[in-house]
């Protein structure tokens, strides 16, 4: 889906400066500021201001396009939300592997209740054996 298709989808009115935050944010590697958004605005030449970042932000965010982090200080990163976050577990003997939703989304509110820290990205790689390579090895044994 374009980012105009996502605008619309979304019943958002698609301006220059919309398009050019959406970009900005399918490039990042990661979760950014909209202080970072607003000076990559600048080295672009683009006429987009602080406040407009901002108020654009805040609309991504209602329309669910956007994921806020809260770092404190009344500081805040954003990153665009991924509509299916799963990951694979692979077999360790026949390297079959299987896609599955993201456990580690339903520990994100524990580990920000309990630390108050905020998670802004994850890696989880699992390996093991699966089960027809469990029952092969049974039979060896």
């Amino acid at each position: 889906m374009t980012d105009i298709e996502l605008l619309r989808n979304k019943k958002i009115k698609v301006t220059f400066a919309r398009k050019v935050i959406l970009q900005i944010l399918n490039e990042a590697e990661g979760a950014v500021s909209a202080d970072y958004i607003y000076e990559k605005c600048c080295e672009e030449n683009y006429s987009i201001n602080l406040s407009t970042v901002y108020r654009t932000l805040e609309v991504f965010e209602e329309k669910a396009i956007v994921e806020k982090f809260d770092l404190g200080d009344r500081k805040y990163n954003y990153s665009l939300k991924k509509e299916h976050h799963n990951h694979t577990v692979e077999c360790n003997v026949c390297h079959k592997s299987i896609e599955l939703e993201c456990p580690v989304e339903m520990l994100e509110e524990i580990i920000k209740s309990k630390t108050g820290f905020t998670m802004m990205e994850h890696e989880l790689h699992i390996k093991g054996v699966c089960k027809s390579c469990k029952k092969e090895d049974e039979k060896i044994i």
